[in-house]
């Protein structure tokens, strides 16, 4: 019992921050869509109540899906408490199992796949209005200035998200642990460390 709850504690904590980080990522898009599109009513538009309305919904948004989530672990049983991976990660728990875990499988893959679905739909979004507006632009060091300010957001969604989508949405048939362990350093190791140089560019 104790085990089931340290389990659950652990799975809500780690989905509500791997989603509330996609989430954010997309609010970094819709950010940058504002700076290079419009930039003259940037900060009418990206005042701080809105900065804080993004990231609060950020994080609801990341919480509600950890949620949902961890009801869905509590309705299994499970014959192991070792875990095959560095961290409580989903799959891994779905692996150490004795029940049948395909209707928890269609969970996730529904759920993770409308979280990557609509942060990546905004994203894409984003990065094609700024893409028009800069190819619009008539000087080059505009362009260069416009393309810089963006490469390296992409840069990170595209190694988060396609980590994500590797790992959560492939299907679980022949889904090795082991190459998961491997694929899951590019968002708990690597993307946070890349983060604070992100986060300190300026438009």
């Amino acid at each position: 019992e104790y085990f089931l709850q340290w389990l659950c504690c652990t799975v809500v904590f780690f989905c509500s921050l791997v989603d509330t980080e996609s989430f954010l990522l997309a609010a970094m898009a819709y950010d940058r869509f504002i700076a290079i599109c419009n930039p003259l009513l940037y900060t009418a538009i990206m005042s701080k109540r809105i900065c804080c309305l993004l990231a609060t919904g950020a994080f609801l948004g990341g919480t509600m899906s950890s949620v949902i989530h961890t009801a869905n672990t509590f309705h299994l049983s499970f014959c192991s408490k070792e875990i095959n991976h560095f961290f409580c990660d989903i799959s891994p728990l779905f692996s150490l199992s004795c029940t049948d875990t395909y209707k928890h499988d269609i969970v996730l893959v529904v759920f993770a796949g409308l979280v990557e679905g609509i942060c990546l739909l905004t994203v894409l979004l984003s990065y094609v209005c700024i893409i028009a507006a800069i190819l619009k632009m008539g000087s080059a060091k505009g362009r260069r200035k416009g393309f810089s300010t963006c490469a390296s957001h992409l840069t990170v969604v595209t190694i988060y998200h396609g980590t994500l989508i590797f790992i959560y949405l492939r299907p679980s048939t022949g889904h090795s642990l082991d190459i998961d362990k491997v694929t899951s350093v590019f968002y708990t190791l690597i993307i946070p460390m890349l983060n604070p140089l992100i986060y300190s560019l300026r438009n």
